[in-house]
């Protein structure tokens, strides 16, 4: 006669042997990238100075992990335009908003679709006739916590502060989750960022800002022989949809 919960007893004694356990741990991926720099396109003269792009070796690497050919990636903060481009060499169709106009005419005088680059503003993502996408990959404007210009209209604006950053990185990234398909992600570079001893926690704070709207899967650390923020790598910031 089975005696009651003796089965159980050889289950304990297998856990108690630490070789038996399971700890149900992710199976860990590199988290420092070591890419080349540089871009394809050669910016003019008139733009050089504000040259704050990030790699093409950058977009295709979270080109080929998140996306095949064919799928919709956007970039609401497009810049000069690099993860469009760089979307389009490889087979992908890039989509992005730039609210500065020049760069805006520039990037839509590179693109093979221009009318996927929009000139307007992020803030108001989901008024534009932009279709869902697979991949949001983007550098959002930077700012420090003793800054009072508005980095959204490329610092044109006094008055706005730190705490007024984050809350429309909250809505703007609020509306990316909208638009994003199902399997989506959302891949954001960043920096911490030091300025005359002050250290402003712009990554980390910006995690826990989208954190709230997307499912945060990890960071990538970006590693620079040198950056010009006071550090010498950036994050990869990394979201699902939850």
């Amino acid at each position: 006669m089975k005696r009651r919960g003796q089965s159980a007893l050889p289950e304990r004694l297998r856990y108690s042997n630490k070789a038996n356990r399971t700890t149900g741990q992710a199976k860990a991926v590199p988290t420092y990238l070591h890419l080349a720099r540089g871009n394809q396109a050669v910016l003019p003269p008139e733009f050089r100075r504000e040259d704050g792009r990030f790699s093409d070796t950058l977009v295709e690497f979270f080109l080929n992990e998140f996306t095949k050919a064919g799928d919709i990636v956007f970039d609401p903060f497009a810049g000069y335009g690099t993860t469009l481009l760089v979307s389009e060499s490889m087979g992908r169709t890039g989509y992005g908003i730039e609210q500065g106009g020049k760069k805006a005419k520039y990037v839509q005088g590179l693109l093979e679709h221009p009318g996927h680059l929009i000139h307007g503003d992020s803030r108001k993502l989901l008024e534009y006739d932009l279709p869902n996408f697979d991949l949001c990959l983007t550098s959002p404007p930077y700012t420090n916590k003793s800054d009072d210009e508005n980095p959204f209209v490329d610092y044109r604006q006094k008055g706005f502060g730190y705490g007024s950053y984050l809350e429309e990185i909250g809505r703007i990234f609020s509306q990316v989750a909208r638009k994003m398909n199902p399997s989506g992600h959302v891949v954001i570079e960043i920096s911490n960022l030091k300025k005359k001893g002050e250290v402003t926690t712009l990554a980390w704070d910006v995690a826990g800002v989208v954190s709230q709207v997307l499912r945060f899967e990890g960071e990538r650390v970006l590693c620079r022989d040198e950056y010009g923020y006071g550090y010498d790598h950036s994050y990869c910031l990394i979201f699902s949809k939850p």
